[in-house]
């Protein structure tokens, strides 16, 4: 489902001596099913972006549009922007709550009224997205699991929802390098179902390899839109922010210092790779 976002502005605490304004005439689009990413110093107001998006905000001027429909306008339906759009905190594990892994995938939607007869259908699928087997799992306690499984769990109770957008604010933050790299490998795998996604993170490496477009936010203002390659093509620009490049496209600039004539747009490892196995001669192993 698409996202526009037009002359978006908010501002914390106005008329008070601690007013800050925290977004400034925001405009952007977002196409039905891209993987974007949000990158930005702390402060910058991608948290802020994401929680006006997703209607935990109020008070901000401007539009949000989802699939067309204007949620921020006075009637809008707000209940079925939560049916439709589904928002993935920083260690989620820390919101899970019932006895049994079932049971806290089901409570989204039990609570949006789905009929109990769909709900154990929705429950098992939802697991199986996030590699867990239902069979296994739905009678244990998520306390009881690793961190990696517990965030799992808590994502599958957001997908039991059946989101046609999944927002992640640094869904990464805290795990293990493998664990990294399979919640990054699963959040492609959502994406090719069809579900737009909206990732903050930090992690530059992993939004060069994953993300097809890239929103950089710096001091409430959307400073830079475009493809990976596009972005971090602009180191003076990242840096003034406050922001850095891929480690893979930082190699390439020292190599480029050194003489190599290392060709632009390197910002993924698997491309560094293919020029060093080049230039050595050597097949990329």
């Amino acid at each position: 489902m698409s996202i526009t976002v037009k002359n978006l502005s908010y501002t914390y605490m106005p008329g008070t001596p601690f007013e800050h304004q925290a977004l400034k005439n925001v405009s952007f689009e977002i196409a039905d099913g891209e993987f974007v990413g949000i990158i930005g110093h702390t402060g910058s107001g991608k948290s802020t972006l994401i929680q006006v998006i997703s209607g935990l905000l109020d008070g901000a001027q401007g539009q949000v549009l989802i699939g067309g429909v204007d949620y921020m306008a006075k009637k809008a339906d707000r209940k079925q922007l939560r049916r439709t759009l589904g928002v993935v905190f920083q260690y989620p594990e820390y919101q899970l709550f019932e006895e049994t892994v079932e049971k806290d995938v089901a409570y989204g939607p039990r609570k949006m009224g789905i009929p109990e007869s769909e709900i154990a259908g929705r429950v098992r699928v939802a697991l199986e997205h996030v590699g867990i087997d239902y069979e296994l799992y739905k009678d244990k306690s998520p306390f009881s699991l690793s961190g990696g499984q517990k965030r799992k769990i808590a994502i599958a109770g957001v997908l039991a929802m059946e989101p046609s957008i999944l927002i992640l604010d640094e869904p990464i933050a805290g795990l293990d390098p493998m664990g990294r790299e399979n919640f990054m490998q699963l959040s492609r795998d959502l994406n090719e179902t069809g579900i737009t996604i909206l990732m903050i993170s930090h992690n530059m490496d992993n939004l060069a390899e994953y993300a097809g477009r890239v929103l950089v936010m710096n001091d409430g203002e959307l400073y830079l839109n475009g493809t990976p390659k596009q972005v971090f093509a602009q180191e003076e620009k990242l840096l003034a922010a406050g922001l850095d490049l891929p480690e893979a496209a930082k190699l390439a600039g020292q190599l480029r210092a050194r003489g190599m004539d290392v060709p632009p747009g390197i910002i993924r490892y698997d491309e560094m790779l293919g020029y060093l196995a080049e230039k050595l001669g050597g097949r990329e192993q």
